[in-house]
């Protein structure tokens, strides 16, 4: 039964960077229109990569918000937080919430992004086992923290090994099991990876690859003892961490009839198959300008640019989204790595140009002379004039040596008018790459 109807022109389901997008750009050109946001989170948006800054000193809410306190009131926004979006009806126009109430609304947008993937393991549900996505996960970690020592994280990507940095710093013996042959597999290549292997393991990190947990062990009270890994291997442990990676949450589209593949299909204005719905983040499918094609980049300035891109189209004003790259930045134990675009070239179809130095490695991979990759480890200053050039589809055949060159810098690239565009201050790159991890949002099964 419906407990309270409301109504209003502009409805966004989701409230991070995509969802916060929306409400800036639908305000730009639509001041009066009645919009609301709902999110299965109590709090307003907050930056997700600072859930590990949260778990390592506890971070406050206050230094993780997206947006200074009052931005939903300044932008006259009706929040729904801590509410779960239930059943979606598109030839009503209605969202119904758990709590009973339902919302008609005339524009909506998809921002859901990914719930984690906790895979079939025996004893997955036992006390002291845990996912690492929101801040509610931090905190009932830093909680379960207080007499515990050792800590087996699943999944030796981003995710993984942020809060295997975090338990690091709390004093915590971390032992990671990745699955593959190397950790960060897919934002970085063989050599760059092999780079930050060595700094996990000399800050005493244990690091087992090409194994799976088999069956998370219990004590009193069903809690959490240890693992015992595929090949028999036991490993004693008081909490695991699962951390594989995320899905696009997909649930309150499925069986709506709006065209699906791993995520939510959209066009180049972001709109779904159905023509009052749109959708952007980490649960859409969006023209990623590295490979030419719609795909999953789940990254926050992608998200964000979506989500802008579809408040604007909401909102009446036609905006045709530029692409996006799955980039990412990190920064473990001090050494910083960026890398952005096809990072692993598929096939001998890919030029690749890189150079390892005292304290740098750098590649470079090219496509019909453009540049459509790099992975950049230690000094990234100028990675974000790389990723510039993927952006703008810039032809390198003539200087491409440059970009791997030890001095590399706008100065050894030729005076066009498009130089001085491509400077991108290091602060600004790694900021823009804070995000769910792109390589580890997987399709749903």
């Amino acid at each position: 039964m419906v407990q309270s109807s409301h109504r209003f022109k502009y409805l966004i389901i989701g409230n991070s960077a995509g969802g916060i997008g929306a409400v800036e750009a639908i305000r730009e050109v639509d001041r009066p229109g009645t919009l609301a946001v709902v999110s299965d989170e109590p709090y307003p948006a907050y930056s997700r990569p600072l859930i590990a800054e949260y778990l390592a000193e506890r971070c406050p809410l206050e230094r993780m918000l997206f947006r200074p306190s009052g931005f939903y009131e300044r932008n006259k926004v009706v929040t729904f937080l801590g509410q779960k979006a239930a059943r979606l009806d598109l030839d009503e126009h209605t969202l119904a919430l758990e709590s009973g109430e339902e919302i008609r609304w005339q524009k909506l947008l998809l921002a859901t992004g990914g719930s984690p993937i906790v895979p079939p393991i025996k004893g997955a549900g036992r006390r002291g086992v845990f996912t690492f996505t929101t801040l509610d996960d931090a905190k009932a970690i830093d909680h379960y923290l207080d007499s515990q020592s050792r800590a087996v994280v699943i999944g030796g990507g981003l995710i993984g090994l942020s809060v295997t940095e975090a338990l690091c710093r709390r004093g915590v013996a971390v032992t990671v099991i990745e699955m593959k042959e190397r950790i960060l597999n897919v934002m970085l290549d063989e050599a760059a990876s092999a780079i930050e292997e060595e700094l996990l393991r000399r800050a005493g990190i244990r690091i087992i690859t090409g194994r799976t947990v088999a069956e998370i062990s219990r004590g009193a009270e069903d809690a959490v003892t240890g693992v015992t890994l595929d090949d028999g291997t036991p490993i004693p442990c008081e909490l695991v961490i699962v951390a594989i990676g995320v899905r696009p949450r997909l649930e309150l589209v499925a069986s709506t009839g709006i065209k699906i593949n791993r995520g939510v299909i959209v066009d180049h204005y972001m709109a779904t198959s159905h023509p009052d719905v749109y959708a952007c983040g980490d649960v859409a499918e969006a023209y990623d300008i590295a490979y030419g094609e719609c795909r999953l980049t789940p990254i926050w300035p992608n998200a964000y640019l979506g989500g802008r891109t579809a408040g604007f189209n909401m909102a009446g004003k036609m905006t045709k989204y530029p692409g996006g790259i799955a980039m990412n930045a990190l920064n473990y134990f001090g050494l910083d790595a960026v890398s952005a675009g096809i990072v692993n070239p598929p096939d001998d179809s890919y030029e690749v140009l890189s150079q390892r130095y005292d304290s740098t490695y750098r590649k470079v991979i090219l496509k019909k002379g453009q540049v459509v990759g790099l992975v950049f480890v230690g000094n990234i200053e100028k990675s974000g004039i790389i990723c510039n050039l993927i952006r703008d589809k810039i032809r390198v055949a003539d200087f491409k040596q440059a970009l791997v060159a030890e001095d590399f810098g706008l100065s050894l690239l030729p005076r066009e008018r498009w130089q001085p565009h491509l400077e991108v201050p290091p602060s600004a790159l790694v900021q823009a790459a804070e995000t769910e991890p792109a390589e580890e949002l997987v399709a749903g099964e």
